[in-house]
């Protein structure tokens, strides 16, 4: 009888694995051991980051303001100006222009500016008495304009009230938003006036009955003390040629309106005319200043690749200082994979640190400075998440070498620095 005798082969033990928790509690005791060398490693990170959402979140919440404010104006006012001649000198918009612009299918609202040269030809500027030196003009201009002009551009009156048929006759103007912080008039008290002179033709009192909210949508009126057509004729020798006519057309036919404003404000030379859409201009300006997003997004991404570096010298430098920390655990079982995951989750969760305190910081500038504009605050989801993965990214990227380095140390090696 044949007796089989089965020897069992003894097998090493498999390896604890690591949980995520453990794996997590773990990387953050290395941190916590180095406080003041990890915060000012993050440091680098959390600018970066911080950089990116502010960035990001500036520029939607200042789009965001602007379109709304657009929106809440209307996209449907057109603006028709004297263009030049053949000779290359100012054209000259018909007198007739908005009554004619007025009869086309779609237009609901014409009013029209004249800028002012006075008799002489030389300009008319306006002063807060006639003490201040002629010079000091502070290139406020002194326009006619027609009586709905508001209701046109898309301005309200902030303090007074605007021309009526009455004080269009009269010595009396309104004064844009910039044109009265020029003048240092933020209040309407009574008898309150401004000095008009025009080159070599003396001056005269205006007294002042309004001042206007600043214009968005034109933004020249700001700057511009209005009067009434007949007092410029009557005072000022104004001759009655309009400069700028806003036009208001139905949303659904502005395009239509636009390409036939030229013809029918200048029948004879609709070359000489120029019309333009104040809210496209706006939204054109609005992404030329987009582009120097990218701009602020190349110094954020300088400021990650710093942070980066402080990354990966912590990490090196903590490898170093834990050798003996690294041959007792190789000692006591763990796998070179072990140590480097360790070592690389430190890494990962230094800049997830940083990365989280940059987000926090470039959302509140962006909240504090939306505020302040009374703009909405817009903060991308590409923005905080794109900083965060950039953040992980980096750390892994940084902690990675450091790592591999660790897990190469044997235990023999490790353990002579005890």
């Amino acid at each position: 009888m044949t007796t089989t005798i089965t020897q069992a082969v003894a097998r090493p033990p498999s390896p604890v694995r690591l949980h995520v928790a453990d794996l997590a509690r773990l990387a953050a005791v290395g941190l916590r051991t180095r406080k003041l060398r990890g915060a000012l490693s993050a440091l680098g990170i959390a600018i970066g980051v911080a950089a990116i959402v502010a960035v990001l979140g500036l520029s939607a919440s200042s789009s965001a303001g602007l379109l709304a404010e657009i929106q809440a104006l209307g996209t449907n006012l057109l603006t028709v100006t004297n263009g030049q001649s053949l000779t290359g000198s100012t054209a000259e918009l018909p007198a007739t222009a908005p009554a004619m612009i007025a009869r086309l299918p779609g237009v609901t609202n014409v009013q029209s500016t004249a800028t002012v040269s006075g008799v002489t030809g030389n300009g008319v500027a306006a002063y807060r008495t006639p003490l201040i030196p002629p010079i000091d003009t502070n290139a406020i201009s002194v326009d006619a304009a027609s009586l709905g002009l508001p209701s046109a551009s898309g301005t309200t009156l902030a303090e007074g009230s605007f021309l009526n048929p009455s004080t269009a006759r009269q010595p009396v103007c309104v004064l844009g938003a910039a044109a009265a912080a020029y003048l240092g008039i933020d209040r309407i008290w009574p008898g309150e006036r401004i000095w008009v002179i025009q080159a070599g033709a003396g001056g005269i009192w205006f007294y002042v009955a309004g001042i206007l909210r600043s214009d968005t949508l034109a933004p020249e009126i700001d700057d511009s003390v209005l009067i009434g057509y007949p007092a410029a004729e009557r005072y000022l020798g104004l001759d009655g040629n309009p400069s700028t006519i806003y036009v208001r057309a139905q949303t659904s036919r502005v395009a239509a309106v636009d390409n036939l404003l030229a013809a029918q404000a200048n029948p004879e030379y609709p070359n000489q005319v120029q019309v333009s859409q104040p809210s496209a201009a706006l939204t054109a300006q609005l992404d030329a200043a987009s582009a120097f997003n990218d701009l602020f997004l190349g110094l954020g991404a300088v400021a990650l690749l710093v942070g980066a570096v402080g990354v990966a010298n912590i990490m090196v430098i903590s490898v170093l200082e834990r050798r003996s920390e690294i041959g007792l655990r190789r000692a006591l079982g763990a796998t070179r994979g072990q140590i480097r995951t360790q070592f690389l989750s430190e890494a990962i969760l230094l800049a997830l640190l940083g990365g989280v305190a940059g987000v926090l910081a470039g959302a509140v500038a962006t909240a504090v400075y939306a505020h302040a504009k009374g703009w909405a605050t817009v903060i991308p989801a590409q923005a905080w998440a794109g900083g965060l993965g950039a953040a992980v990214l980096i750390g892994a990227i940084a902690g990675l070498w450091p790592a591999l380095r660790a897990a190469r140390l044997s235990p023999t090696q490790a353990l002579w620095s005890l």
